[in-house]
């Protein structure tokens, strides 16, 4: 912790800084899902290329995180978290400069740099600006004020587009990255690692290319199918990668990521806590958007508005798991989340598609309130088991687990719920012509463009089909994700201690290993 007693007079107004950084992270996770109908018709795009305009950000983002985490530790949290708002903000600009889908996804790749210098930066300040007792606290502020973009981006991407153009869910970034750049400046301390060392070159190579072949592999794996060569490949040269990542880790005397950390079990549990519940959540918040504007029958922004109790649900779970680890401890919170998540996903099985709204307000909002009794504690439990110079590549990892876990809930639950509606609704479109079934059977969202054009009857017929497949294939694919959260919920039961150590020495002593005297990287 930072000793300046002007830093620690301060902290309040930093940690407000932090998290008006954070809110425009967590709003470009979600506001741009709502204007993707209006970019497929300003640049004709496919839907493989409205996929890379989402997820060219996440690519690059996921796969810098370690890195841009480590710079920090070494250059300056404050310096990586003014230059990636700085970033950001520019990107958000250029898009009044964009003419083709091709240049928005190179515009939305560099805010993923940006993204990158943020979101761990926020974190390792807090874990330098805060004593060991407000920590908790302070974290779980921080994730509230995540969920809030979060929660939010939907409803605002919703509103912008009912006035203007698609352009303005990006200008919206630009006051926010603007404000929280002038306000960093004066209340944000400087921090790094005072002994950082020789910055490891092939480790960071490395993360970077595991990662990004492993994120790669999972956003093509739905539409190339997961069983095709190039996905397996993916999948084959993240593992090698990541094999070669660890064993250069082990083997270099001066490590990017000090693997001892993984002996915690404060650190390694409360990292799968975060990735099994973001593989939970957000793999079924992705489905919803489908379910409540082509099934249920919504608009954009009527969509928006049905999810703003998960912002609600977010931030009480994240402010109210506080006091609850005080109380209660770390273990019994978190496995209350997870088997709270577990019980609200598996819930869908008796959804129909036109059911009335309070239910489903319900559902967001609880299945959020366990989300934030899950991420709060488990992102403190993993910072607060590194020691606070090492807090940059700490931050990093947990935001890994969250984006990975979440990339993978999104591909995997979205592909498992499209297999199983086209095998639901195949019946109902047997006897039309050959493209107009394969399209029904591709999407619901198809189906029911496809139903408009029939006479009334028949396309009432298979506008109730499509949407009747789809909500049986949503509470399924539910299923599968309640699963994971409740097997975490059990992890964490026996492995999580509920609180650090009174003499937290942060990790297990690092065991010296031999090294030859000139290692070369693994190959790449």
């Amino acid at each position: 912790m930072n000793s300046d007693p002007v830093v620690y007079a301060r902290r309040w107004k930093t940690l407000a800084v932090l998290a008006l950084s954070l809110l425009i992270i967590g709003l470009d996770n979600t506001i741009l899902n709502v204007a993707l109908p209006n970019l497929q018709d300003t640049f004709g795009a496919s839907t493989s290329t409205l996929q890379w305009i989402v997820d060219s950000y996440l690519l690059v983002f996921a796969g810098l995180l370690l890195t841009m985490g480590t710079l920090g530790d070494r250059f300056g949290r404050k310096r990586a978290l003014l230059a990636g708002l700085a970033v950001f903000g520019g990107a958000s600009v250029a898009v009044l400069f964009v003419d083709t889908a091709n240049q928005l996804i190179a515009v939305r790749a560099v805010m993923g740099i940006g993204g990158a210098m943020i979101m761990p930066a926020t974190l390792s300040v807090i874990s330098n600006v805060f004593p060991r007792e407000e920590r908790g606290k302070a974290i779980g502020i921080w994730a509230g004020m995540a969920s809030i973009g979060i929660g939010l981006g939907p409803l605002f991407g919703g509103l912008l587009l009912e006035f203007f153009d698609w352009q303005s869910v990006f200008l919206l970034n630009v006051p926010v990255a603007g404000a929280a750049f002038l306000l960093g400046l004066r209340f944000v301390p400087e921090s790094r690692d005072p002994e950082p060392g020789a910055f490891d070159v092939p480790g960071a190579s490395l993360s970077i290319a595991a990662l990004g072949t492993l994120v790669y592999g999972i956003i093509e794996a739905p539409s190339r199918g997961w069983g095709s060569a190039l996905i397996l490949g993916c999948f084959a040269a993240a593992a090698a990668l990541g094999y070669g990542f660890v064993k250069w880790e082990l083997r270099t005397p001066e490590p990017m990521l000090n693997l001892s950390f993984l002996r915690n079990p404060r650190f390694s549990m409360g990292s799968l806590a975060i990735s099994l519940a973001s593989f939970s959540l957000f793999g079924a918040i992705f489905a919803m958007t489908q379910f409540l504007q082509d099934a249920h029958g919504y608009s954009a922004l009527q969509a928006g508005a049905a999810m703003v109790p998960l912002a609600a649900g977010l931030v009480i779970g994240a402010t109210s798991s506080i006091k609850l680890v005080g109380r209660f401890g770390t273990t019994k919170i978190v496995m209350a989340g997870l088997f709270g998540l577990g019980n609200i996903l598996v819930s869908a099985l008796t959804w129909t598609y036109d059911m009335p709204y309070w239910p489903l307000g319900l559902w967001f909002f609880f299945g959020a309130l366990s989300m934030g009794w899950v991420m709060g504690p488990a992102t403190e439990s993993v910072m607060g088991s590194v020691p606070p110079e090492k807090s940059g590549v700490a931050s990093a990892m947990n935001d890994v687990t969250r984006q990975v876990g979440g990339s993978l809930g999104t591909a995997i639950i979205g592909s498992l719920i499209s297999s199983l509606y086209g095998a639901r609704i195949a019946d109902s479109v047997s006897s039309m012509p050959h493209a107009a079934q394969a399209a029904a059977e591709d999407s619901i969202g198809k189906a029911h463009s496809i139903a408009a054009t029939l006479p009334t009857s028949e396309g009432a017929q298979l506008a109730h089909a499509a949407s009747v497949a789809y909500t049986d294939a949503l509470g399924i694919g539910f299923a599968i994700a309640a699963a994971a959260a409740v097997m975490a919920g059990f992890a964490v039961r026996r492995w999580l201690p509920a609180r650090h150590a009174n003499d937290q020495s942060e990790v297990a002593p690092i065991v010296a290993l031999p090294a030859a005297p000139a290692v070369e990287a693994p190959a790449v």
